[in-house]
């Protein structure tokens, strides 16, 4: 329901439909004696998608919504609907053993697989789409950026996304911090702050280099720039904890699902919807 409620905030928000999707195939590992007709299934569908349907209408009555039972597996219907579509929302199973988020096979064979981004939508999320604007306005939009390898598709979803809420946008880049950083001996220790405080302003240098075009093209935008070392799934977990909304990027492979590690981190364990941006 919480990703239901976000998708319809969006979708005005963006002034877009919303189609609802539901995909209905029997488990193939079921004995014969149980199965259960498509007719049935279909039936059941039926109910769900009117329920939601009704939800979205009395939410947003003014939302163009659609809703369609497909028979098929689910991360097949998802992944044909998000093709035809300028975003994908999916939602999660709430809180695992370790206090983590559960996104099941599917959430991430989606996000793994999917042409057109992607959001994980958590269970009791109350910040949403157009309604958001409403109360704590000024949340911001985190997007983790690698600055080696910045990303038009990337840059622009969520400097549109935040430009579209109105809110600022914190752009955080980390780094591998080197060993002499963390040398004990005292005899180093001039060394190795000259040599962090220089590693510091190029990596912000870096960071500013990087995002200056997207400013310009963004100009409404309010832009923060963090540069840190440390890991990058670390810094992002905790910069999220009062965000809207956070931004990463995955890699289009020719072959074969990847989810890279930051990104695994983040659908597992960030407090608020996470966008994966797929790119070349």
């Amino acid at each position: 329901m919480a990703a239901l409620d976000w998708a319809a905030d969006e979708a005005e928000l963006r002034g877009t439909g919303l189609r609802l999707v539901y995909a209905t195939r029997w488990a193939q590992h079921q004995l014969g004696a149980m199965r259960v007709s498509h007719e049935d299934r279909a039936g059941d569908a039926v109910g769900v998608l009117a329920a939601a349907e009704q939800r979205v209408r009395d939410r947003r009555p003014d939302l163009t919504v659609t809703a369609d039972e497909i028979e098929d597996a689910p991360n097949s219907v998802l992944l044909g609907a998000a093709a035809e579509a300028d975003l994908l929302v999916v939602g999660s199973h709430g809180l695992g053993g370790v206090r983590g988020f559960i996104v099941g096979s599917v959430g991430q064979e989606v996000v793994a697989d999917s042409k057109r981004p992607v959001v994980l939508v958590r269970p009791g999320n109350k910040e949403s789409g157009a309604g958001a604007t409403e109360g704590r306005d000024r949340r911001k939009v985190v997007l983790g950026l690698d600055v080696t390898e910045v990303k038009d598709e990337l840059m622009e979803f969520a400097f549109d996304f935040a430009r579209r809420h109105g809110v600022m946008l914190e752009i955080v880049h980390t780094w591998h911090a080197p060993f002499t950083q963390h040398a004990p001996f005292t005899q180093h220790a001039p060394f190795t702050q000259r040599h962090k405080a220089v590693e510091d302003a190029d990596m912000a240098s870096a960071l500013s280099h990087a995002v200056r075009p997207y400013r310009e093209t963004f100009p409404a935008v309010e832009v923060s720039e963090v540069s840190a070392p440390g890991r990058a799934a670390e810094h992002l977990v905790e910069a999220v904890s009062d965000a809207r909304l956070v931004v990463v990027g995955r890699r289009r492979a020719a072959r074969g699902s990847h989810i890279g590690s930051v990104t695994h981190a983040l659908i597992h364990h960030a407090s608020c919807p996470v966008a994966v941006v797929p790119h070349s």
